[in-house]
């Protein structure tokens, strides 16, 4: 029996998105460890609501809810964007894949995790892209990749994705502390650590809405931290805590 053509697409973009990882990871690896500007910034945000904060040189930092649509999914998107938006995907997905798959940068119920998964996995790393051409460039080259066929033209803007990606800087987001509704289904095989990590992770689990438990349960709120290593010479705004250091490569 042949797999649903959406099955087969996942799996391309999996793909797709595993290679970027691996070429990224082999060529930071080589990378030598220069200077950064390294910034931390520290928020909470709770559910179905949105957080921003200026990053310097026109580039904000945001997390934005994540749309709960037929399943009720609950929690935040890492995002990295223009001020004002630059349209999707933002410099922060194009630097981080997979693509279309279970990411570090999606902080959520989505992908088979529990509300508690979602807060052992901490902290989260993440890239992203610091120049505004690089951006334009990938979200231009997104499309071929994210449509999950493997052809030259994929292929050849997969490598140059890979190229852009090697260039991003580098970012981590720590969960501090969370409230939140506890799912009732059994961790998935690939979260079972996630799901012994949570007791590490400072939370307070609610009752139920109305004693009805879910599945999946839920992400309240959320406070956290979140370090990135800027550009050398990168001009953060005042107020924003930010010293010299070696870059996370």
């Amino acid at each position: 029996m042949s797999k649903p053509k959406s099955n087969r697409r996942g799996m391309a973009l999996l793909a797709l998105g595993l290679a970027l990882t691996a070429g990224i990871a082999a060529r930071a690896q080589r990378a030598p460890a220069a200077g950064c500007q390294r910034a931390e910034l520290a928020g909470e945000v709770g559910a179905g609501q949105s957080w921003t904060a200026a990053i310097g040189g026109g580039w904000v930092l945001r997390l934005l809810p994540i749309a709960p649509g037929s399943a009720g999914y609950t929690g935040w998107d890492v995002v990295v964007d223009r001020e004002p938006g630059a349209g999707y995907p933002d410099a922060l997905l194009l630097a981080s894949p997979p693509y279309g798959s279970i990411t570090e940068r999606e902080i959520g119920t989505t992908f088979g995790l529990r509300a508690q998964d979602a807060i052992g996995w901490n902290p989260r790393s993440f890239r992203f892209l610091t120049d505004p051409a690089a951006l334009r460039e990938g979200q231009q080259l997104f499309p071929l990749v994210a449509q999950g066929q493997k052809t030259a033209e994929s292929e050849k803007a997969a490598r140059r994705l890979m190229e852009l990606a090697a260039h991003a800087s580098a970012g981590q987001l720590r969960i501090v502390d969370a409230r939140l509704t506890a799912g009732v289904a059994d961790a998935a095989p690939f979260a079972e650590n996630w799901a012994i990590q949570a007791a590490r992770t400072q939370h307070t689990t609610l009752p139920p809405p109305e004693g009805k438990s879910s599945a999946r349960g839920s992400l309240e709120w959320m406070r956290f931290k979140v370090t990135l290593w800027l550009p050398s010479g990168w001009k953060t705004p005042s107020g924003m805590a930010s010293r010299r250091g070696l870059c996370l490569e």
